[in-house]
């Protein structure tokens, strides 16, 4: 449970910002274009889809990883 707590903090901190990354992004490249800040509701929902895949794909990362080290700390040292 404890491993799960940490994978999941550690994957919900980089998938809001990678998620923030992204609609700073497209809000960049909407002024480029346009001239103009609007904040869409496309925009959001692109932003947010980006930010779940993330958190997904890093909740699974960082699990394995936290579990690869835990049982690295149990073996016994030669």
């Amino acid at each position: 449970m404890k491993l799960t707590l940490k994978a999941c903090r550690q994957a919900v901190f980089t998938a809001m910002i990678n998620g923030a990354l992204a609609l700073a992004l497209m809000l960049l490249v909407e002024f480029s274009l346009s001239g103009s800040l609007k904040l869409t509701r496309p925009f959001l929902i692109a932003g947010l889809v980006i930010a779940l895949v993330i958190f997904v794909a890093q909740f699974f990362r960082q699990l394995r990883l936290c579990r690869c080290d835990q049982n690295e700390n149990r073996a016994p040292s030669k």
